[in-house]
């Protein structure tokens, strides 16, 4: 998709309902090798007050000719300061397997700098960040063998698994991102001030409940696990199952307090 007609604040930041009088800004990390456009149909099914941001990190869609990035604390602190005029009204994350720990580790920078927590953190399809990655190592598998990690995911169309030319684009930035995940590092620190919440595919082999759970170890505030049937691309047929949980906690934390 291409995704210039959305409104852009930034490079890295594309947003598809502008919207001034929102009161409240959901920022949407996609997974590896994906791109805003993952979001772009969401805005349709948020109320008004909610605005939708997506994230689009370099070598996708409309900065496809930006080298991607390999190296995930860097992702962070980039987007950290580009995110920065976009926190001028409360905020919330959600991001689904990569985009699950960049959306922490985010919310984890945007603390440190600003002394602001969001007001809840989704996260999706993503083993909590303390767990170590058993996989670290993907990226630097033959493309046979890449593409049959691709494969074993079902993340990605057969049709486009097969495509000589079009594995040609996809490879680069899926190897950088699986690099990016692979040599992440976790550092302990101070649980968010915020709730929450972990949604998962029940038939996920790679992400179990367990490894859902253990997010309650970064929160002070509430914690809830919600598990949806399908693999670890479950989003795609509970994606408005998933949308309306938020909806409602995003609308609690609308409400006039009494």
């Amino acid at each position: 998709m291409n995704v210039t007609f959305i409104s852009q604040v930034n490079k890295w930041f594309v947003n598809a309902n502008l919207n001034p009088a929102a009161k409240l800004r959901l920022f949407c990390v996609p997974y590896a090798g994906g791109g805003a456009s993952v979001f772009h149909e969401w805005s349709h099914f948020f109320p008004k007050e909610i605005e939708i941001c997506s994230i689009q990190l370099p070598g996708r869609e409309n900065r496809g000719m930006e080298d991607p990035l390999t190296d995930l604390q860097q992702i962070v602190e980039i987007a950290a300061e580009e995110i920065q005029p976009l926190i001028n009204i409360p905020f919330a994350f959600f991001g689904h397997s990569m985009g699950a720990l960049i959306s922490f580790e985010l919310a984890r920078k945007i603390r440190q700098k600003n002394n602001v927590n969001p007001v809840h953190l989704f996260v999706s399809g993503r083993h909590a960040p303390q767990i170590p990655c058993t996989k670290q190592d993907y990226h630097l598998l033959p493309d046979d063998q890449f593409i049959q990690e691709l494969r074993l995911l079902n993340g990605t169309p057969e049709i486009v698994l097969q495509n000589a030319e079009m594995m040609g684009i996809l490879l680069p930035r899926l190897r950088a991102d699986f690099s990016a995940c692979g040599s992440y590092q976790y550092k302990n620190n101070e649980p968010l001030d915020c709730p929450i919440t972990a949604f998962g595919g029940k038939d996920d082999i790679g992400v179990t409940y367990q490894s859902l759970e253990a997010w309650r170890e970064q929160t002070k505030k509430e914690f809830s696990v919600c598990m949806y049937p399908g693999d670890h691309f479950f989003l795609y047929d509970n994606q408005h199952e998933m949308i309306e949980f938020m909806c409602k906690q995003l609308h609690l934390l609308l409400a006039p307090k009494i």
